[in-house]
């Protein structure tokens, strides 16, 4: 089937939940993609940061195609050899001792909030029971279930769906005070990506991070770092948090750890991870052994000498192209980021940069509107960043000049 009868098909059966781009995905090599009419496109969008490793990566292709494996899945009730060999090297990277595996990020927030109200009903009983408020920041973005959908900030997210889970509550971004002031003997965890991927790659200030977890101790909260999309190697670190030598109560991850099958863990401290006991949480898929195979693999690689300090120099080099690029054209009114998770907020709206990408030959994404975001595979070279500034450059150069453009009216956020 090609294009046209795909899209008709899915017109007609699916749901509709995603704009999608008007190409069909048939094939991917390293950090490119191929659509069904042979046009190759160079992919700075990674699956949104799912795809660290490319695509058809030889060595994850391998561990898919081992002829001595034949499980895909087997109960909870069984154990199988590589859901504890993935837990513990987790558990070594991140900090944090114990792990529970699931599927998607949202499931994992899930988890860890769940997981935050019994740590608090455990030590901290009363009769009524009201230390079960969660903090997030303004900004945010955590999930679109229930539960993770409440700490996520967008307004058009959660509305269509309120009333929401009682308890969830935002704290202004990098505002110390207000993070102070929002902290009270309700609160049972305080939820943080320490940079916000879906809101528009904005990263969070080193002291209000230090103070977060300050409260969180003097009040016995949990810090829950959300590594969905920042972690795992796409800071050039194995976890966002790294940076400042923070010490999170709970780390949540997902997108990449599979190398793009269906794979969340959640990473806790023991003393939390003592809240739970069989049958309070569970999962049908996570942590099967496939996943878990693939998990091994994606974290050998990033383990390999060089390999995190590849993502730091290939990330600076690609901040300092955009940098550049910046000084010429006041249509960019900022560059921020670290690593391979970057971004460009312009003073207009972007959705029409990505559809000239697109022609071009160039995948990338827009969010908040007018913010583009650039989430490679971790293996991507100089020369790449070299051949998206080419494509991107006259774009941004005519956008400049165009005496159309118009602002952006809503979501727009500042580092």
């Amino acid at each position: 089937m090609n294009f046209n009868q795909i899209a008709e098909l899915e017109n007609r059966f699916l749901i509709t939940t995603y704009d999608r781009l008007p190409i069909l995905a048939v094939a991917g090599d390293g950090c490119y993609l191929y659509d069904d009419r042979g046009k190759k496109y160079l992919d700075f969008l990674g699956g949104l940061a799912v795809n660290s490793l490319g695509y058809a990566h030889p060595e994850i292709m391998a561990t898919l195609r081992d002829p001595s494996e034949s499980l895909l899945h087997v109960s909870n009730l069984i154990y199988h050899k590589y859901q504890a060999p993935l837990a513990e090297t987790l558990a070594r990277l991140a900090g944090p001792d114990r792990v529970f595996f699931g599927n998607t990020g949202t499931e994992a927030i899930e988890g860890a909030v769940k997981l935050a109200r019994a740590y608090a009903r455990k030590n901290h009983p009363a009769d009524p029971f009201d230390r079960f408020e969660v903090l997030s920041l303004e900004n945010s973005f955590h999930g679109r279930t229930l539960g993770a959908l409440s700490s996520t900030w967008p307004e058009k997210y959660r509305r269509p769906f309120e009333p929401l889970l009682p308890g969830s509550k935002f704290v202004r971004l990098n505002d110390v005070a207000h993070l102070r002031e929002s902290f009270t003997p309700r609160i049972a965890a305080l939820l943080v990506e320490v940079i916000q991927g879906e809101g528009g790659v904005v990263e969070i200030s080193e002291e209000f991070l230090r103070s977060a977890q300050q409260l969180c101790r003097e009040h016995d909260a949990l810090l829950v770092c959300d590594e969905i999309q920042c972690g795992l190697g796409r800071t050039g670190r194995f976890f966002a948090y790294q940076k400042f030598g923070l010490e999170p109560d709970v780390v949540v991850v997902a997108k990449p750890l599979a190398a793009g099958l269906p794979l969340a863990a959640i990473i806790a401290r023991e003393t939390v991870a003592q809240a739970s006991s069989p049958g309070m949480h569970g999962t049908t898929f996570g942590r099967g052994p496939l996943q878990c195979r693939l998990g091994l693999k994606v974290l050998e690689i990033l383990e390999r000498p060089g390999f995190l300090e590849h993502v730091r120099e290939v990330g600076t080099y690609f901040r300092q192209q955009l940098q550049k690029l910046q000084h010429e054209l006041p249509v960019i009114r900022s560059v921020r980021g670290d690593g391979l998770i970057l971004a460009v907020e312009l003073a207009v709206p972007g959705k029409q940069v990505v559809r000239q990408a697109l022609e071009a030959g160039l995948l990338i994404n827009c969010t908040q509107e007018n913010v583009l975001r650039f989430l490679p595979p971790l293996i991507v070279e100089r020369r790449h960043v070299n051949d998206l500034m080419a494509v991107l450059r006259p774009i941004l150069v005519r956008l400049n000049s165009s005496a159309e453009a118009v602002k952006p009216e809503k979501n727009e956020v500042h580092a």
